[in-house]
């Protein structure tokens, strides 16, 4: 498990004084913890995305301007539905002696897949597993190799194990599977081969000739 340190500064101005500090491209979080005070805090922008785009899970040395330290984990990050930017984050404290529940990304290795080259298509169900353990065991992110993966096949929760570590999701889900390729229907209407087309019957307007009105003489 790889560790970051960051620095952060205690923050005052809290709810809607908030976004003060987003007009100073800082963002406004929490840090929280068992048996732990809430200490809220900010971060500039830039010293957060890494975090959140980051395909693997990092203890954080969270050191704060008053001097105090503490390890955690980024638990959440919330978004700007319209600009996409981070508008709040919290960090969750953690003790040596404590589980915590967390997820971790899954990644997959081995190249393409034994199914993919024969035709089949890759589906990757489960991008991050829900674990729980003690933070010294807390793993970077869990790899699933596909290579021998064929058509048809897949692989489940219970297929694999993580050392030190308890998976909470269902044995039974699906991580990563190969399926056969997609059969495209004939088109509705489409003129089956060899088979002429029946032409519509055509309604024309008006009287019939007989009733007219005008008959020969």
């Amino acid at each position: 498990m790889s560790e970051v340190t960051l620095h952060a500064e205690i923050r005052t101005q809290v709810g809607k004084q908030a976004k003060v500090l987003r007009r100073q491209g800082k963002v406004p979080g929490i840090f929280y913890g068992h048996k732990m005070q809430n200490i809220p805090i900010a971060l500039p922008e830039l010293v957060l995305k890494p975090l959140y785009t980051s395909s693997a899970t990092n203890i954080i040395n969270l050191q704060l301007n008053d001097g105090s330290k503490y390890l955690c984990v980024l638990r959440d990050v919330q978004f700007d539905p319209v600009t996409d930017r981070p508008i709040h984050f919290d960090f969750q404290g953690l003790n040596e002696n404590e589980e915590i529940t967390l997820e971790i990304p899954v990644r997959l290795i081995g190249g393409t897949p034994k199914g993919v080259r024969e035709g089949g298509i890759l589906q990757h169900v489960l991008h991050k597993l829900k674990i729980a353990c003690l933070p010294k065991n807390i793993p970077e992110h869990v790899e699933i190799n596909v290579e021998a993966l064929e058509i048809n096949k897949s692989i489940h929760v219970k297929d694999i194990s993580i050392p030190n570590v308890r998976i909470l999701e269902s044995e039974s889900s699906t991580i990563v599977a190969v399926i056969p390729p997609a059969v495209h229907k004939e088109a509705a209407g489409e003129a089956v081969p060899g088979e002429t087309p029946t032409e519509p019957e055509v309604i024309a307007k008006g009287k019939k000739p007989e009733e007219s009105g005008n008959e020969n003489p």
